[in-house]
């Protein structure tokens, strides 16, 4: 019932439950006065006391009550500012924490927890911990000694009428007890569904399009209401496990309010108590199992808010890498691979297989490949996303896994096909890249992308509003300006995976002239699809699943009957096809002059044949 490591949390907070406990200590003690002095009104009035006169009474009897009334509406009030105080505070810390450990995990997150899970943890998830703080905890330490002070209290009155309600009482927590351990499997299974349909139902909501697309919608949204469905059977399971619950402590409170009662007149009639004693234990008798039946219905709240903690602390415990202090020599930037391999999942193949190159300092490397072949995993390598990697890379002396991600991401700028383009301006997402770029270097990064005329026609320029997940750019432009962000983000290294993959001819020559114009002061990893791409590279390296399979410059690897050969020819080929020109598999791309002439042929149409 008393979750340990979510007491950890508590720091200054705990003098906010522990002011709950006083203040719930202070109302009790003036509703018991209140008792008393209640029943000693009575107690005058039956015995035609003097003291029930218009200036007795209210002197002995309404004004300490007024008095008792006001104090505890005042207990109550600041009960309650404890317990938004203490809830409050807690919540901040725990997202707090969470935070923390996504900046830890870095660009790595991704693989232990989805966005919508991540998303539902960091709001409901916390919120639903409001009750175990601000009412659980400081609820679950009254209720313990609450019977025990009224239970002294009411010893004065009669002994054994007291003693059998002081027996009733842990008959309530028992029966809590014994619900709790069928709940926690529940709300675990809850949770559970909860994080499956959230998860489902964002991930459809993002791929609405593409559903749509592909007249799947209705699929999906059948496969919608089947999770809906599952979810509403388990939360009415859970209802119906609360309510349940509720019956079975209203019977032990009342029942055992009901038979101290009755003990109590049992003994006032046989003269063993006083009028007024029977009377302040029929009055008092349910405030034995009130604390507990109120803690009772906080404890199923709170026990959802538990489960919610156990997927909190299952992220919060996902390992993090240790410390690395290690930084690189900025005048040191060649970087080495010796048989590096990489698995993403145990049993699995391998993505990489004993990969070993060089690249010089302010060169410009070209990775080439079919799909699949392990060019993006070498790239998630760099960034430090794909971290358990075999072998060593090193950049001048200094090991790759010994840098941390945090400094990853200041050594290397990682644009990528799909990289993320903000709500916002289109001056928020450039500023991204450089915080302190003026207007004149954001306007020369996008003519770098032949950008700057679109930005230019538009009255708000750089201030231009951009949609959520840019709706209202066009896929090239959306690119384009993800790659001006990139050119604007000053590291040594620059990795462009397929960054070029989506926009127009005209458009891919002046990228790749910026990102050559980029070297020598820079080294540029270059990752494409496209063989033509690579002509003016310092060095090409081919990979097939997830071999090395050839490595040199354009002219080295132009060699009949190589694979980085027959690539080529292949993507003319294809790019010829709808033109009439048929390239044949014997031809050599001797230099890249002749490899433009060629499709310079083919874009007219001119045919051999």
């Amino acid at each position: 019932m008393i979750k340990k490591r979510l007491l950890d949390l508590l720091k200054e907070e705990k003098k906010y439950i522990y002011g709950q406990v006083i203040w719930k200590y202070l109302q009790f003690i003036c509703h018991v006065l209140i008792i008393y002095m209640i029943t000693g009104l009575l107690m005058d009035i039956l015995s035609d006391s003097n003291r029930v006169y218009w200036g007795g009474m209210v002197n002995n009897y309404m004004l300490p009550i007024s008095i008792m009334a006001l104090i505890r509406f005042f207990a109550f009030k600041m009960e309650a500012r404890d317990a938004f105080l203490a809830s409050a505070d807690v919540k901040k810390a725990l997202r707090k924490k969470i935070y923390e450990k996504l900046l830890s995990l870095g660009i790595s997150y991704k693989k232990h927890i989805s966005k919508a899970e991540l998303t539902q943890l960091s709001t409901e998830g916390v919120e639903q911990l409001e009750i175990y703080f601000g009412k659980y905890l400081s609820q679950f330490i009254y209720s313990i000694s609450a019977p025990v002070v009224l239970f002294i209290i009411l010893l004065r009155a009669n002994v054994k009428a007291s003693i059998v309600l002081f027996v009733m009482v842990p008959l309530l927590p028992l029966s809590i007890f014994a619900v709790q351990t069928i709940a926690n499997k529940l709300l675990g299974k809850y949770w559970e569904k909860y994080a499956g349909l959230s998860d489902n139902f964002l991930n459809s909501v993002e791929g609405l399009t593409t559903l749509k697309i592909y007249s799947r919608d209705e699929e999906r949204a059948d496969l919608l209401d089947k999770e809906a469905e599952d979810f509403r059977k388990i939360t009415m399971k859970v209802l119906i496990m609360q309510l349940n619950s509720i019956i079975v402590m209203d019977t032990f409170s009342y029942g055992g309010a009901a038979v101290g009662i009755a003990v109590a007149l049992s003994e006032f009639f046989k003269g063993k108590v006083t009028l007024q004693g029977a009377l302040m234990i029929i009055l008092l008798s349910a405030e034995f199992f009130l604390p507990l039946r109120k803690l009772g219905s906080y404890f199923h709240i709170a026990l959802n808010g538990m489960a919610a903690s156990d997927r909190i602390f299952k992220f919060l415990d996902i390992p993090e890498e240790e410390e690395k202090t290690a930084d690189i020599d900025i005048n040191d930037t060649n970087i080495s691979l010796e048989g590096v391999s990489f698995t993403y999942d145990e049993g699995q193949n391998e993505a990489l297989k004993n990969i070993s190159f060089n690249i010089m300092a302010g060169s410009f490397l070209s990775v080439v490949g079919p799909s699949g072949c392990g060019k993006s995993t070498l790239a998630k390598i760099f960034t430090g996303e794909n971290r358990n990697y075999l072998g060593s890379i090193k950049i001048g002396n200094v090991e790759l896994s010994d840098i941390s991600s945090k400094r990853l991401t200041g050594i290397f700028t990682y644009c990528t096909y799909n990289s993320y383009i903000f709500k916002g301006t289109i001056r928020d997402n450039l500023l991204m890249g450089n915080p302190e770029a003026t207007e004149v270097a954001m306007y020369e990064a996008l003519k770098k992308v032949r950008l700057y005329d679109f930005v230019k026609r538009n009255k708000e320029g750089l201030d231009f509003n951009i949609s959520e997940k840019a709706a209202n750019l066009s896929g090239g432009q959306r690119q384009r300006l993800a790659i001006a962000r990139a050119l604007l983000h000053d590291t040594p290294f620059y990795i462009f995976d397929e960054a070029a993959s989506n926009v127009d001819i005209e458009s891919e020559e002046c990228i790749m002239k910026a990102f050559k114009e980029l070297c020598p002061k820079k080294t540029v990893i270059f990752i494409s699809h496209r063989i033509k791409n690579t002509v003016d590279s310092d060095k090409i390296i081919m990979l097939q699943d997830g071999e090395m399979i050839e490595s040199g410059t354009y002219k080295e690897l132009d060699e009949k009957g190589s694979k980085f050969h027959d690539l080529a020819i292949y993507q003319l080929e294809l790019e010829s096809y709808g033109n009439g020109k048929r390239l044949q598999r014997e031809e050599k791309l001797d230099d890249s002059i002749e490899l433009e002439t060629m499709e310079e042929e083919v874009r007219g149409g001119e045919s051999d044949e």
